[in-house]
């Protein structure tokens, strides 16, 4: 069990560090293409790596008996719902990264981490009152992180707000169907159908899309649309049966930090110590929110 476990970590770190570095990708591709078409690409090809992988797990589970069929009409349903929640995400997420900072935004996205509870509040689930607590700390991180010494926002940091907002609701969404017998992998390809049959009118409309900046591209959208939307999920999917759902997330969150490198890394980019301290506490704020409370630590 404990090797399953720490298989379990490892899985879910390569996501991370996937997902954090898919920030770079992110902002690469927009020297090219404009949001929606990098939307529309990476959706696409996340929804044809996921056909494959799923067949070739169902393939194997059928193999060895194991296959237990989920309710197709309700998985594609809600796929649909959160591919259409998801297409809201990503594009203010890709809008806003355009006027950032790789690593800034990989932190701002985080805060999807507190923002769940706190949208529960209002849907009259129960936060616990140290979530509050954390909210109020990740809030001092996003001033210290984001806002100017005049007391303004840069509009990205504002759309990549937005967008942690919807990844919450997303979030919500994917919750509510996961408890109606559905397959979370033909949830998931449903949702990057959807998202990415959304975005092509969008496209269409308000972008101009040229096969050849296309082309160009090619390398960011891989990265997003094969590593992090197809490889990264099932790795999430995977790895989530044989780990604590606290300390997934914990790790999950560190794709915060891998953005912040990577950005580094890769892009040249850096921080003030005001926006490092921000950093700080928006990391904290997340994983102190994840902490099990003294009366769950007993149990």
């Amino acid at each position: 069990m404990k090797l399953r476990k720490m298989r379990g970590n490892i899985m879910l770190l390569i996501a991370a560090v996937i997902w954090g570095s898919a920030f770079v990708a992110q902002s690469e591709g927009m020297n090219y293409i404009g949001p929606f078409t990098y939307v529309f690409s990476r959706s696409i090809i996340g929804a044809a790596v996921l056909v494959i992988i799923i067949y070739a797990i169902r393939t194997v589970k059928k193999k060895n008996n194991e296959y237990h069929p989920a309710d197709l009409k309700m998985s594609a349903w809600g796929g649909m719902c959160c591919g259409a929640v998801l297409f809201a995400a990503a594009s203010f997420q890709q809008f806003g990264i355009s006027n950032t900072t790789a690593g800034k935004a990989g932190f701002i996205t985080t805060l999807y981490v507190i923002i769940v509870p706190v949208l529960g509040f209002f849907m009259k689930k129960k936060t616990p009152s140290r979530v509050w607590i954390c909210a109020a700390v990740a809030v001092a991180g996003f001033y210290l992180l984001c806002i100017r010494n005049d007391f303004s926002i840069g509009s990205g940091d504002l759309l990549v707000l937005i967008s942690a907002v919807f990844f919450s609701l997303h979030i919500i969404v994917i919750d509510y169907f996961n408890k109606r017998n559905t397959d979370p992998m033909i949830m998931s390809c449903f949702q990057f159908l959807t998202a990415g049959i959304i975005g092509f009118p969008v496209m269409i409309i308000l972008e101009e899309p040229d096969i050849r900046d296309i082309m160009n591209a090619a390398l960011p959208i891989l990265y997003a649309g094969v590593l992090s939307s197809g490889i990264a999920f099932t790795l999430q999917i995977i790895a989530q049966k044989d780990t604590d759902p606290t300390v997934a997330t914990m790790i999950m969150s560190l794709e915060s930090v891998f953005a912040v490198l990577s950005g580094w890394l890769i892009l040249g980019e850096t921080l003030s110590i005001r926006e490092l301290s921000g950093c700080i506490l928006v990391f904290a704020a997340v994983i102190a929110a994840q902490l099990p409370a003294k009366s769950e630590m007993r149990k």
